[in-house]
């Protein structure tokens, strides 16, 4: 299993908080719900795709139905969701540590499994989209969740 790590994003709130949040995808169901209105429209084409459960997340993607479910973690450091139907199995962990009451540092890790050719290929684009994912996870808008 290979690791791409995020840079370290400092999130300004409270590490209980962002852990809550990220520990149930049906927070980001009611948001979008609450705030549908306010998405672009390209964004909200795309919303019959995503489906937000107590526990996971599905999306619908070129490739077939892919399903994120909240494996483990550890409150309030650390969220981890596998892939429970991928082409490839991967996983997407958020680590958590309190700077003081008001900040939190992320790192946010995308850990998949490939085949060693493949690395050399694909490695750079996975390279680059944990630190995206880092960066969306250290944006979400924490205080409206």
């Amino acid at each position: 299993m290979e690791t791409y790590k995020s840079e370290k994003n400092v999130i300004d709130f409270n590490i209980e908080v962002i852990y809550s949040k990220l520990s149930d995808p049906r927070v980001f169901k009611a948001h979008i719900d609450r705030n549908i209105d306010r998405l672009p429209q390209e964004a909200r084409e795309h919303l019959d795709k995503v489906k937000f459960e107590d526990d996971s997340i599905s999306v619908e993607s070129p490739m077939g139905a892919l399903k994120l479910s909240v494996s483990e973690s550890v409150e309030p450091t650390m969220v981890k969701y596998v892939a429970q139907s991928a082409p490839v199995p991967f996983g997407v962990t958020v680590n958590l540590e309190p700077i003081d009451d008001t900040h939190t540092q992320a790192v946010t890790e995308l850990n998949i499994d490939i085949p060693f050719m493949l690395k050399a290929m694909v490695g750079g684009k996975l390279s680059e989209g944990a630190l995206k994912m880092g960066e969306m996870i250290a944006k979400l808008p924490y205080g409206e969740l």
